[in-house]
């Protein structure tokens, strides 16, 4: 064989340790060209890919450095690339594919007298899916002694038109990657070693034949960056097996520990880049808020968790729950994925009167409503997104997933992210779900399982929130807000089936940290906020943990010239957190800070007097929010925002923690909130230097840690 192919004898090993044999590598594709191989069309290229090509998601599970990849030019070209003739002298023929998964269309063919007799392709066939490659194999006995070739095609010119191909062998046995390692259950936790950057694989924990868990996982070898933990609690007693497809060594599995503590959380929540007052998960991933809710003296905050992982994957509903909305005490996860997919983004509810049949005791059930994300694990290869329940009857320790899910079939395209509440006026539940573009249903259920869609909107796109809220107070002057995951937002009227807007869409976020809203169900009706928790799109790779929560705040509508506008301002409970606070009111001499005021947790409160000053606001850590006052403008980092003063006035408020500001003008009606990365070793507070800096009031408070047991 010439150049482009390979004909070695290597030892290949299974996945319980035994030696196949020696195994031809027909092809690796290190070369730079094909050699003998022939290519046709465009899809192909010249030679072999070096991994990822332009526009592509991240491809892994190669071997070497290269690889067939036919996104050349992007999933609109085509083309075929055909193996010299062989003798099929080897019972299986083994390879690594990846790609679209389109019969004849994105494929590998093996031809005997010009005819396909054995084909395979790639996983992917809808939006999402991963470029992972993983192990085919042909049982070719029957064909013995017979003149063959391979062909990988590529004629598909639309989503998933492409095909990924390495490492093809012909072998006694088939190749597989697949590993076991068997656990007797005598602890509360595993222990999974993660290594950002490390190839990912598939992990699951099985029961027998039963898939208990399922994760895409960058496992470590050795050394790894952090560990995570997956709770084995329920199954004390019993004998588990971890099975993985993709590690080229049984050391990543091995390097799995049990144990009763998260190895390595002796620090937990004082890492130094650790949020102290906005939530952010122990371990992984986090972004949206789910499931917000407030049942029995607890407010609970779900949210969209990889308890494996730094970065987004193996969407799973991490819990954690307040008494006050500052201090968090996380739960655990609650809700995993499953056969119908990973588990996207939702609401939760209280069924007081118990209209789904969940409850079994005195209190009435928690009820989350969610997206069962079909296709985004090999779990659910080829499932649709539907909506689906979970339900608790102990105040949300214990979770059981409906039986009869999905509640809601798939409607069109990612159709998700359900937001459900009671309506009193016509005695049912609403729900309010994403379809696609900027398209939002509004339906109606009577019990939560049976779902009638009563219209639809041009609106925004994913993550959409309906409620009510008084306009400058007074409930007889009431406006419905609808908005979707960037914040944008209509006023308007709903009556239970049809919402109304009054006009075009309203801003309401203009920082770079902040992303699919939620507000609370059920909320105590004496206090009577409404109250809303964001994503908070920053982080840091130095960490075992990933984004965090935007502090909360609460929600309000204003009466402006312009019309009502949506206000945000951060919840009263802030003020148990506050160690010392520093006043000053008067001229401030040279314009420098009055107050000797350090460190990186900070409530900052001011109202600026603006005549004869240029600029008006803060450096903090190095970072300014400052104001322009001929121009009108607010500004932070890259971020601005216009803001009009109040009879001269300007009144700021920062919020400062570890890895943000969030800032908000006159009262909130301009809300900023920015992740930013300090300067670690410049921990000052002090004012841009604007001319003639004059203050109203200024109050400075250093917050203590939320996380101090």
């Amino acid at each position: 064989m010439g150049r482009g192919t390979v004909a070695v004898l290597v030892a290949a090993v299974c996945c319980c340790g035994a030696a196949f044999g020696a195994d031809t590598v027909f092809a690796d594709f290190e070369a730079k060209d094909y050699g003998d191989w022939k290519a046709e069309g465009e899809a192909f290229g010249t030679g072999p890919a070096r991994g990822t090509l332009d526009q592509q998601m991240e491809v892994s599970g190669f071997k070497g450095k290269r690889l067939v990849n036919s996104f050349h030019q992007g999933d609109g070209a085509t083309g075929t690339l055909t193996s010299p003739a062989f003798t099929i002298e080897r019972p299986h023929i083994s390879f690594l594919i990846g790609g679209g998964k389109h019969p004849g269309e994105t494929c590998v063919n093996l031809l005997v007298g010009g005819e396909v007799v054995r084909t395979a392709t790639g996983p992917n066939d809808k939006p999402g899916g991963s470029e992972r490659l993983r192990w085919q194999s042909w049982d070719v006995r029957d064909l013995a002694g017979k003149k063959a070739v391979i062909q990988i095609v590529d004629s598909r010119t639309d989503g998933w038109g492409h095909i990924n191909v390495d490492h093809i062998v012909l072998g006694d046995e088939p190749m597989t990657s697949e590993r076991k390692r068997e656990i007797r259950v005598e602890n509360s936790l595993l222990n999974l070693p993660v290594k950002n950057g490390a190839p990912k694989v598939l992990l699951r924990l099985l029961r027998g034949a039963e898939i208990l868990r399922e994760y895409e996982i960058e496992l470590a070898e050795k050394d790894p960056d952090f560990w995570a933990s997956v709770d084995v609690a329920p199954y004390k007693g019993e004998t588990l097996t971890l099975w993985s497809d993709g590690l080229e060594s049984d050391a990543g599995l091995n390097l799995i520990t049990p144990g009763d503590s998260l190895i390595g959380g002796e620090n937990l929540y004082q890492e130094k880049l650790r949020p102290q007052f906005h939530f952010s998960p122990q371990r992984g991933w986090n972004n949206d808020p789910n499931g917000l809710v407030w049942h029995a003296g607890e407010y609970h905050l779900f949210f969209q968790h990889n308890p494996v992982g730094w970065n987004w994957g193996n969407m799973t509903w991490g819990h954690a729950v307040s008494k006050d909305l500052v201090r968090w005490t996380e739960l655990g996860d609650a809700i995993h994925p499953d056969a119908l997919g990973t588990v996207f983004s939702g609401s939760a509810v209280v069924d007081h009167a118990n209209t789904t049949g969940f409850q079994t005791g005195d209190e009435p059930p928690m009820v989350c409503v969610y997206t069962a994300a079909g296709g985004t694990g090999r779990w659910s290869e080829n499932v649709p997104f539907t909506q689906a329940l979970a339900y608790s009857n102990d105040r949300g320790r214990t979770w059981a997933k409906y039986e009869g899910n999905p509640v809601q079939g798939h409607i069109v395209g990612g159709n998700r992210d359900p937001k459900a509440f009671w309506h009193a006026p016509s005695g049912c539940w609403v729900i309010v779900l994403f379809l696609d573009g900027k398209r939002m249903g509004i339906f109606n259920s009577p019990d939560l399982k049976t779902w009638t869609l009563q219209s639809e909107l041009e609106s925004f796109f994913e993550c959409p929130e309906l409620f009510e809220l008084p306009v400058d107070g007074d409930k007889g002057k009431a406006k419905w807000v609808l908005y979707g995951a960037s914040g944008e937002y209509f006023t308007g009227a709903f009556d239970g089936k049809i919402f109304t807007p009054d006009g075009p869409a309203l801003p309401f976020n203009f920082g770079n940290c902040f992303y699919a809203s939620q507000t609370y169900n059920n909320f105590p009706a004496e206090d009577g906020r409404r109250v809303q928790i964001a994503w908070g799109t920053v982080g840091d790779k130095s960490m075992p943990f990933n984004q965090m929560m935007d502090f909360p705040v609460e929600l309000t509508l204003r009466s402006t010239p312009e019309g009502p506008r949506l206000c945000a301002w951060p919840v009263r409970e802030i003020a148990s957190l506050y160690a010392r606070e520093n006043r000053w009111t008067g001229a401030v001499p040279g314009g420098e800070l009055p107050l000797a005021v350090s460190g990186d947790c900070l409530d900052i409160e001011a109202v600026f007097e603006a005549a004869g000053a240029g600029e008006l606001g803060f450096d903090v850590r190095g970072v300014k929010v400052a104001y322009d006052v001929e121009k009108g403008q607010l500004a932070c980092g890259d971020k601005t925002a216009q803001v009009a003063l109040e009879d001269g006035k300007l009144a700021l408020r920062l919020l400062v923690d570890r890895l943000s500001i969030e800032v908000f003008a006159q009262n909130g009606l301009v809300y900023m909130p920015m992740g930013v990365h300090f300067d670690e070793d410049n921990q000052k507070l002090d004012f841009v230097k604007g001319a003639n800096t004059h203050i109203e009031s200024l109050a400075v408070r250093s917050l203590k840690s939320a996380w101090a047991r």
